[in-house]
């Protein structure tokens, strides 16, 4: 047995304090994003983890980059009959999770998830490179097969396909908006004592701010 319970860390870099904080939970972590963001952070701020409840009961978790995030929500896109896509269609509600180590921050977002409309996800299709484009063409997401062999012969047929043509957004591929009901931001303090604030929605709309215990 691999004994782990010597790996401790004390987390003194930042605080996390009712009085210095919005009323609403975008403008913090537009605020968070951006500071973690000029902060240098290695690795990709955008990258965070979707849970979903999958088909078997199960949950599962897997990291995507987030595209666009607003007072709406927030934007991922994916292939729509991958294990997340039908997970999602069977069962909209879903958490993301975003963890900064640098700034030794976590925020996690519970929300309802519904994809987003054709004009949007034809938009954002239409600005990847023509590799991605292909690549969300040839791969049929989450299914089996027999070898990477298969994949790179599939893309050189496609790539001599679309040579020099429009490549067009698969029906099966867009955007999914997650609608949050409850942001939590996490802060590492001293002595385990961490900064945690909840943002819940509320039946007008309006934000209810609480905090949790550490």
């Amino acid at each position: 047995m691999n004994d782990l319970s010597n790996y401790r860390k004390s987390y003194e870099k930042s605080e996390l304090l009712e009085n210095t904080i919005p009323e609403d939970p975008i403008n913090l972590f537009n605020l968070w994003f951006h500071e973690v963001e000029d902060f240098g952070a290695n690795g990709e701020v955008n990258a965070m983890t979707v849970s979903t409840i999958g088909l078997d009961g199960f949950p599962k978790s897997r990291v995507v980059l987030l595209k666009k995030f607003s007072e709406e929500g927030f934007i991922f896109y994916t292939n729509y009959n991958s294990e997340k896509g039908k997970a999602i269609a069977e069962n909209p509600n879903v958490c993301l999770s975003f963890f900064w180590q640098e700034m030794e921050r976590q925020v996690i977002i519970k929300g309802i998830a519904q994809k987003t409309s054709e004009n949007i996800s034809d938009g954002y299709f239409d600005s990847r490179p023509d590799g991605s484009k292909l690549g969300a063409i040839v791969s049929n997401q989450s299914e089996v097969i027999p070898s990477r062999v298969f994949l790179e012969e599939n893309l050189k047929k496609l790539e001599k396909e679309f040579e020099g043509k429009p490549i067009p957004r698969p029906e099966n591929w867009g955007g999914f908006l997650v609608t949050p009901l409850e942001v939590e931001f996490w802060q590492g303090r001293p002595n385990r004592l961490h900064d945690r604030i909840r943002y819940k929605i509320q039946s007008d709309f309006s934000w209810k701010i609480e905090r949790l215990s550490s």
